[in-house]
């Protein structure tokens, strides 16, 4: 018998409340200056389908209500944990005072590879996200843990930064 598409009834997907209950894995994501409200939208859907712990919104990026969000988040905004923090800077060094271990994803000098990346067990992490043309700013990376980045084999410099948080969820939760 050939496979069959599954129906969203078959899928059984957590209603919004159960989700908001449900526990989360151990980290969280930080968009800082992110320009795209449709690539903050996709961020959210990320966010809820890999049940991240919280999403922080910094700098000039979009936040909740706003179309454009809501289109690509489709619904995500009301089950995924979200707040602005306008200082990325100090956003991150009160996570690292708090245990979170910071990883910015950019390519940088010192960075590693996806594939090497190994999290510490028990950790929770914070990944950064930067703006779509400029990247992570100097200063995050700088105060970062660690610098991630993802192999890339073609001819682009970068990958949209909503893929990237896709890749940077499915991995860690891989490896933890």
């Amino acid at each position: 018998m050939p496979p069959r598409k599954l129906s969203l009834s078959d899928l059984n997907r957590l209603s919004v409340d159960d989700f908001k209950d449900a526990e989360k894995f151990s980290y969280c994501l930080i968009l800082d200056d992110i320009r795209s409200l449709n690539n903050v939208g996709s961020v959210f859907r990320t966010a809820d389908a890999f049940r991240a712990q919280k999403l922080y919104l910094c700098g000039i990026t979009g936040q909740p209500p706003h179309r454009d969000i809501t289109k690509t988040a489709l619904g995500a905004t009301e089950s995924v944990d979200w707040q602005y923090v306008g200082d990325v800077v100090a956003l991150i060094r009160q996570l690292q005072a708090d245990g979170w271990v910071v990883a910015a994803v950019e390519q940088a000098d010192g960075s590693v590879s996806l594939t090497d990346f190994k999290p510490e067990l028990n950790k929770p992490y914070a990944f950064v996200l930067g703006n779509e043309v400029t990247g992570v700013r100097e200063e995050v990376v700088q105060l970062a843990d660690v610098v991630l980045e993802i192999p890339q084999f073609g001819t682009k410099h970068s990958l949209n930064v909503a893929v990237t948080t896709g890749i940077i969820c499915w991995d860690f939760l891989q490896k933890t």
